[in-house]
């Protein structure tokens, strides 16, 4: 066995109640997401509005204790920091706009993928360069359908997660390294 293949087996083995429990976590989060896809969705609206206002605070925050900024940008950080704190509180208050609202910031981050990756195939950066057009128009094409149909998109795209979720985890359980009998009886 080379180095590197110990080194690898050697972690996972002094990982393995982690990464049991983790497969665990992951198998059970899967199977939420496939049988209640909507109360899912909700909850993710939730979490997103939880940490723009906690991103929100942080930034406003930063715009009284940052010494270095200048006064403009102080009270850029302070307003911007404001705006994210509405947009949290505004997705507490309607979840199912705020989906809609994440559905078009993914789909405009697939659409400029896309553009780039097309971009990159005009400029030969990316061999073979049909590859990175085939990329390119997929990206885009992805990023019209989560502005055309938001909800359908991230219910589709929820229900692939938690598939890949399930096999990721079933997977590392499958490819932990076997427990020694001797020294190593104290890790799971």
């Amino acid at each position: 066995m080379s180095n590197v293949s110990s080194v690898y087996v050697g972690v996972r083995r002094v990982h393995r109640g982690a990464l049991i429990t983790l497969s665990m976590i992951g198998l059970v989060l899967g199977a939420i997401g496939l049988v209640w896809p909507q109360a899912t969705l909700f909850t993710v609206a939730i979490l997103f509005g939880i940490y723009l206002i906690a991103s929100g605070i942080f930034r406003i925050a930063a715009a009284f204790m940052q010494d270095e900024l200048t006064a403009g940008m102080r009270w850029l950080s302070g307003v911007l920091g404001a705006v994210v704190v509405a947009a949290g509180v505004f997705c507490i208050l309607d979840p199912v706009a705020s989906l809609t609202v994440l559905a078009f910031v993914i789909g405009i981050g697939w659409i400029a993928e896309g553009v780039i990756d097309i971009v990159s195939g005009v400029r030969r950066v990316v061999t073979p360069r049909w590859f990175a057009f085939v990329s390119g128009i997929i990206s885009i094409v992805a990023g019209f359908v989560m502005f055309v149909l938001p909800t359908f998109a991230l219910a589709a795209f929820l229900m692939v997660a938690s598939l890949l979720l399930i096999v990721v985890s079933i997977s590392t359980l499958l490819t932990l390294p076997r427990r020694r009998a001797s020294a190593d009886t104290y890790l799971l």
